[in-house]
């Protein structure tokens, strides 16, 4: 730069740099996602990857908040209990979800107590730091004597006695028990994320080289693109556009053609005799999957149950004459109650396939069943079937 242009520009101001924003805390992240999943009704797993990206935290950060939002969601009725104690005037509903955020970190995170308390503290408003404090180092001082189960475990009532009614006490508090430590995280050669027990389904379907398959309800596509992986001609529908965009996205990253129909299981719009092969992984009450899923056994009640049972029977109907004579007709869901599985009628013009899956798989009704604590997966029922000749 010459010197003309130096004087020129000597009298201009300089341009302020744009302030740099503060990265935030993971405690205060976590806060925000707990506060949007309590009071606005979101879905943590939907809700927290993008909450995420936008923190420009490090990777160990990241890993804390999805902790801390996973686990204080899942555990909400025993930090609720934790803390319920120690609370003489009612606080915000905003104060509730940071005490349990606190007394997560206190009781199972196995935080520091001096960082579970300082740390939360901080998060606080400071009009009520002091109650905050003061809570959180009665919780954190005070042994625990659990009321009943259902706080322990912190699950709806119902669900700890439908679990303790369909597996009994042993094998129902080993799966609640189960269903409160993250899942593993599972990957297929192919790079696709799915547990474990999902892929087993996939690949009970059977699916060969070059045979036609439907996949009814196929969103996300973790089946149907196993099952394209194996070489069949996989037709994947689901009933919502923004979910069978998720199939054919999935399909594309990984390199399969699945063509993706949406399509209403219940009515799907395909020829009789279509297919050699037709998976139902129908919708279902998740109960097989809560650990996976940490806001669903707040969501789901009885009567959603009821109501999955009858949609569920409407789809093994529709389905069933898309198979060919010999064809085989799958149907599972991530779930343990006979309701929703085995003691639905077997579709007319079929017979139950009864030749056992390899272990873990264990005999149930007309099906086989896998509880999360087999192998470290979800829980979920399988029944096969195969079209008369």
């Amino acid at each position: 730069m010459n010197q003309r242009q130096n004087a020129r520009n000597a009298g201009r101001p300089r341009p302020t740099p744009e302030p740099r924003q503060p990265r935030p805390s993971a405690r205060q992240v976590a806060l925000d996602a707990l506060l949007r999943i309590d009071h606005d009704g979101a879905y943590a797993n939907l809700l927290l990857p993008s909450m995420l990206d936008r923190s420009r935290l490090h990777e160990q950060d990241r890993r804390f908040v999805t902790e801390l939002v996973y686990g204080t969601t899942r555990m909400r009725r025993a930090c609720e209990a934790l803390v319920e104690r120690f609370v003489v005037t009612e606080p915000d509903p905003e104060v509730r979800t940071l005490l349990r955020l606190g007394a997560y970190q206190l009781v199972f995170a196995g935080v520091p107590p001096h960082a579970a308390v300082g740390e939360t503290v901080e998060l606080a408003h400071p009009k009520v730091r002091g109650f905050v404090n003061a809570v959180l180092r009665k919780v954190a001082n005070t042994p625990m004597i659990w009321s009943d189960d259902a706080d322990r475990l912190s699950y709806p009532e119902w669900i700890v006695d439908r679990f303790v009614a369909e597996l009994g006490e042993l094998e129902g508090y080993a799966a609640l028990e189960c269903m409160n430590e993250a899942p593993q995280v599972s990957t297929r050669d192919d790079g696709y994320i799915q547990d474990r027990g999902s892929q087993w389904v996939a690949d009970l379907v059977g699916a060969l080289p070059g045979e036609c398959v439907l996949d009814v309800c196929a969103a996300p596509g973790g089946k149907a693109t196993s099952m394209a992986s194996d070489g069949a001609f996989v037709v994947a529908a689901d009933l919502q556009v923004h979910r069978a965009s998720l199939v054919s996205q999935n399909a594309h990253r990984l390199g399969y053609h699945v063509p993706v129909v949406v399509a209403d299981g219940t009515a799907p719009p395909f020829a009789p005799a279509s297919f050699d092969r037709v998976l139902i992984d129908a919708p279902c009450s998740g109960l097989g999957s809560l650990r996976r899923r940490p806001d669903a056994r707040w969501r789901i009640s009885t009567d959603d149950l009821d109501d999955l049972v009858a949609i569920q029977a409407r789809l093994l109907t529709a389905a069933a004459p898309l198979v060919r004579p010999g064809g085989t007709l799958v149907y599972s869901v991530c779930t343990i109650t006979a309701a929703e599985s085995v003691d639905h009628a077997v579709p007319d013009g079929f017979e139950v396939v009864a030749d056992p899956p390899d272990e873990p798989w264990t005999a149930f009704g007309n099906g086989f069943r896998l509880l999360p604590q087999d192998a470290d997966t979800d829980g979920m029922v399988i029944v096969r079937y195969r079209a008369h000749s």
